[in-house]
């Protein structure tokens, strides 16, 4: 049994991080012990190079196959302003000077920090139900924007109102009863319960009928849709905890499972997610990583694992010209690279603090950061920096580029798919479906649609709000 009623964290849409008051409470360790054997989600089902499909990370398509030349919609070129349909192209990924700027993402639809009250007042938005207002150059980087890209962030599975946990536990008992299984009414509970509810609906089938619901819908399930399942059941940080784990497992290790989780979450989450890998399995969450990894990238992800970021959303833009000149000369500006000075700003500073930053250096080196750290760095040090810098310009468009990843070319990665589509669902999935739509010309859901079947498309397709 997990922990029932443990509040879903929010994970910060773009930058912002959850209000306080927000953060969910850790209950002691041991106290509730979850059952064993969760299959392993992210087995062994990663293409050699993992889908994170960031150009020039070995083996993804070259910019070429990204839409529209130049780059993503919205980037800011050298001089600082965005993109727009129209503008004769420009020439692609870390040209010489005069070349396009940030090579890889789009902006996000509200990147100028602070402004006025969010309209969608959700866990995990920003600082005091503040809202970031427009876009870097007071224009959208498309003119026929989506009204909701203005209106923070969102998740596209709600509380349900008028929620009875023990009505629910008693559709799910039938579902499961007698002669097969009844799919379609386990998908109606499930993909319209938040976390927090589905917790509540677990506690409520043991104390009804004495039996545990996970394990009934194990032996009910299989394959991709026990998974999802599975993963909609776990408490959200220990899903988070239980992927680490998992990625580190036997024999080798799923270095883009560890960059996603720990490059991505808030401080609040990460220090969460390092209690309940403890309490849950035993294990030191830091020694792990250390035995799993090396260099360069084992420091990365063990500044990450502190939950130490600067979280302050305002902008110190002398700190930015600085740290700026700093990354210039650790990298482009010398011969060799100093990895640590580049650790060092990337792990401390927040991440409205690195836009600034980023924007300080394409002005400065005439080419963008991003494209600096491809050259500078490679294999997963170079993935996980870059991931940071993503995240720093804009959340959304870092999860759709994966998503896409995932389902790209021959054969799908499950694991991937379902966790980026579980993990989101309630925080900012409604905008990445935007920016996945933006990003690639055809919506997420069709693109489930195609690349899967059955019950598991129909609840991931419910889960997307298809």
């Amino acid at each position: 049994m997990s922990y029932p009623g443990y509040p879903p964290t929010g994970y910060p849409p773009f930058p912002g991080y959850p209000p306080a008051g927000q953060e969910s409470s850790f209950p002691p360790p041991g106290q509730y012990p979850y059952p064993s054997g969760f299959p392993p989600v992210g087995g062994g089902a990663y293409p050699p190079v993992p889908s994170s499909g960031y150009p020039g990370a070995g083996g993804y398509p070259a910019p070429g196959g990204y839409p529209a030349p130049g780059g993503y919609p919205g980037a800011p070129q050298p001089g600082g302003a965005p993109s727009y349909p129209g503008v004769p192209p420009v020439q692609g990924f870390g040209t010489p000077p005069g070349g396009a700027g940030f090579s890889g993402y789009p902006q996000p639809p509200s990147q100028s920090y602070g402004g006025g009250p969010a309209q969608v007042p959700l866990p995990g938005g920003f600082p005091g139900g503040q809202m970031p207002s427009q876009y870097p150059g007071g224009q959208a980087p498309y003119a026929t924007q989506p009204s909701a890209m203005t209106q923070g962030v969102q998740g596209t599975i709600r509380p349900a109102t008028n929620f009875d946990a023990m009505r629910d536990a008693e559709i799910l008992r039938k579902a499961m009863k007698g002669f097969g299984t009844d799919e379609q009414a386990i998908v109606d509970v499930v993909a319209n319960r938040s976390n927090d509810q589905r917790q509540k609906i677990k506690a409520a089938f043991k104390t009804m009928y004495g039996k545990d619901l996970i394990k009934d819908l194990k032996s009910e399930l299989s394959g991709n849709m026990e998974e999802l399942i599975l993963a909609l059941f776990m408490p959200t940080t220990y899903y988070d905890a239980w992927s680490l784990r998992n990625a580190m497992k036997g024999a080798g290790t799923q270095e883009r499972v560890l960059i996603e989780i720990l490059c991505t979450r808030t401080n609040q989450e990460i220090r969460e997610i390092v209690r309940c890998y403890q309490s849950e399995f035993g294990r030191d969450l830091e020694k792990d990583i250390r035995s799993d990894t090396s260099g360069h990238f084992e420091r990365l992800l063990v500044s990450m694992c502190q939950g130490n970021r600067d979280e302050n959303q305002n902008v110190n833009h002398q700190l930015a010209q600085e740290d700026a000149q700093r990354l210039y000369q650790a990298g482009e500006g010398r011969l060799g690279t100093d990895e640590s000075c580049f650790n060092m700003i990337l792990a401390t500073r927040s991440f409205p603090q690195l836009k600034a930053t980023m924007d300080a250096y394409s002005r400065m080196a005439n080419r963008d950061l991003l494209s600096s750290v491809g050259r500078e760095f490679s294999g997963n040090v170079e993935s996980g920096l870059k991931t940071i810098l993503q995240c720093a310009l804009n959340r959304p468009a870092f999860f759709a580029e994966r998503l896409y990843y995932s389902m790209k070319g021959a054969g799908t990665d499950d694991s991937t798919l379902v966790r980026i589509v579980v993990t989101r669902s309630e925080i900012d999935l409604v905008q990445i479906k935007q920016m996945f739509n933006q990003m690639y010309q055809k919506t997420l859901g069709t693109m489930i649609a195609s690349d899967t079947s059955g019950d598991y498309r129909r609840l991931l397709l419910a889960i997307v709000g298809q």
